[in-house]
């Protein structure tokens, strides 16, 4: 969640067990992709196409899929990309 002009760290959610001591210990570590790096996005033809394509057959207005990819940070440690090449529909069940 972003506040204006501050981060607001995030939770997890209640359990009856935890395995670690719940309370804030330390500094605040920002954890934003885009907050020391600029994300890049890049995405194969052929992936696109295909989400594109099951996009159209669907006769469900909001269905699920999966784009998968890798993320990597590029050589002058200025930047991170994510590159998506696969489109996996997954199942309805």
């Amino acid at each position: 969640r972003l506040v204006p002009e501050r981060m607001v760290p995030f939770s997890f959610p209640l359990s009856k067990c935890a395995l670690w001591d719940p309370l804030p210990m330390g500094d605040v570590v920002g954890s934003h992709i885009a907050y020391y790096r600029n994300p890049k996005l890049s995405m194969t033809e052929k992936t696109l196409r295909l989400a594109y394509r099951h996009a159209k057959q669907n006769e469900k207005k909001l269905f699920a899929c999966f784009l998968l990819g890798t993320l990597t940070v590029d050589e002058d440690g200025e930047g991170v990309t994510l590159t998506i090449d696969r489109f996996d529909p997954g199942r309805e069940v």
